[in-house]
């Protein structure tokens, strides 16, 4: 048996060897369509997001607010989103739809070589001319969905429905479900749950190295494993059982291209749609900017005030190794926050008791965070309930306050 700090030591370092030498993502696991309720986007905001794969920035550029700064510490998914700026600005929605919507395309290195690199900024040349095949269709893996670490299992996963004796026959069928009634009769009648959630499935949903291949630190396995009944396994299917019996599935992008490796016409991201394509490629895409940096980092240099921040769940691989980090970076959150800023973050936790506690210093001032932050617990609880992806155990809309309001609290 190994002892909890050895395992957790392990686990750390699978994390930190995936992180650093890959691309994670391949698409986002946020839904935008939540987060634009929340966010109320106007003309005068400027959102912070955390770049991921940056689907969600470009759907947030939709709302046209004055800029989007995509920050994320990991170059390769800067590179992802960097590409489809590139790809909206040089080739055509045709074209565009077949690379990132069916997640491959027979003539990908022509429409690369001649359209789309000179685009891309020279840093990224090299990125993408040594990953010609995430795009022709050419390798075994031969969707696009199918490449970086999530995708990787993506691919896996795949594989073990395809195998499975009608198994991928059932998901098909749910897949083409007309409404929620439909889905939980099929999911029931197929016994999809009994096929799915065999033996070697729950054994490999509790090792360190896929869950770092998933995105998903030592931390937040910790969560689950404290928080839920059956741990991160237990907590992985009731969330799938709960979207296949309960959320509509016709639009669910998220889990269509991770099941089928590619998204359609009818169910994909907004911004694989004609007409916003196109207003991105009129100009809105040239309010998305990417950095690779930490949140701190960015915002330490960055001298104009943000009114919005989308933090994802990153907070939760930040609080149990580095608590100071986490109250440096809300630091600089509230030093560079407009009058009226908002900030939205996810969480493994089923509720997060590490954020309020942090102490920061406004208008002079050492208070607590929780001092500062005027929670929407209605609208957060409203909106995680008609979550999509339905993979976070909690979500959290706060408003933050003005230090300039910031009274009577002792240093």
């Amino acid at each position: 048996m190994v002892a909890p700090k050895v395992s957790q030591w392990i686990g750390q370092k699978c994390f930190s060897a995936v992180h650093q030498r890959n691309l994670v993502y391949n698409t986002c696991w946020e839904d935008p369509r939540i987060d634009r309720e929340a966010l109320k986007l106007t003309s005068d905001d400027s959102v912070l997001v955390i770049t991921s794969a940056g689907c969600n920035a470009l759907d947030y550029a939709l709302q046209s607010p004055r800029n989007i700064f995509a920050v994320d510490m990991n170059p390769l998914q800067n590179a992802l989103l960097e590409l489809k700026i590139a790809a909206i600005k040089t080739i055509d929605f045709a074209d565009f739809f077949q690379v990132f919507g069916r997640g491959h395309h027979k003539d990908w290195n022509v429409l690369y070589h001649d359209g789309i690199r000179p685009e891309l900024d020279p840093q990224y040349h090299s990125t993408w001319d040594r990953r010609a095949d995430f795009f022709t269709g050419t390798s075994r893996r031969s969707s696009f969905y199918f490449r970086g670490t999530s995708g990787l299992f993506a691919w896996m996963i795949n594989g073990y429905l395809n195998r499975s004796p009608g198994l991928r026959d059932s998901i098909e069928t749910i897949l083409a479900a007309e409404s929620v009634e439909q889905q939980h009769e099929i999911y029931d009648e197929h016994e999809i749950n009994r096929r799915l959630w065999n033996k070697p499935l729950r054994w490999m949903l509790r090792r360190d190295t896929t869950m770092a291949m998933l995105g998903v630190p030592r931390s937040q396995r910790n969560q689950l494993d404290q928080d839920f009944p059956g741990g991160v396994s237990g907590f992985i299917q009731d969330r799938i059982e709960t979207v296949f019996k309960r959320i509509p599935l016709r639009d669910n992008y998220f889990w269509r291209v991770y099941l089928t490796g590619q998204y359609t016409p009818q169910c994909c991201p907004e911004y694989l749609k004609h007409d916003n394509f196109e207003k991105l490629k009129k100009g809105l895409v040239d309010r998305v900017h990417t950095q690779t940096n930490t949140v701190e980092g960015f915002l330490s240099k960055h001298d104009q005030p943000i009114s919005r921040f989308v933090l994802l769940d990153h907070m939760d691989w930040l609080y149990s190794r580095y608590p100071e980090r986490l109250a440096s970076e809300w630091q600089s959150i509230v030093d560079r926050a407009s009058a009226s800023s908002r900030v939205l973050w996810r969480s493994a936790a089923l509720d997060v008791d590490f954020v309020d506690p942090l102490r920061v210093t406004a208008a002079g001032q050492s208070v607590q965070l929780g001092e500062l932050l005027n929670y929407q617990h209605d609208l957060a609880g409203e909106l995680h309930a008609r979550d999509r992806v339905h993979t976070y155990g909690s979500f959290y809309i706060a408003d933050l306050a003005a230090t300039s309001n910031v009274t009577g609290v002792a240093a």
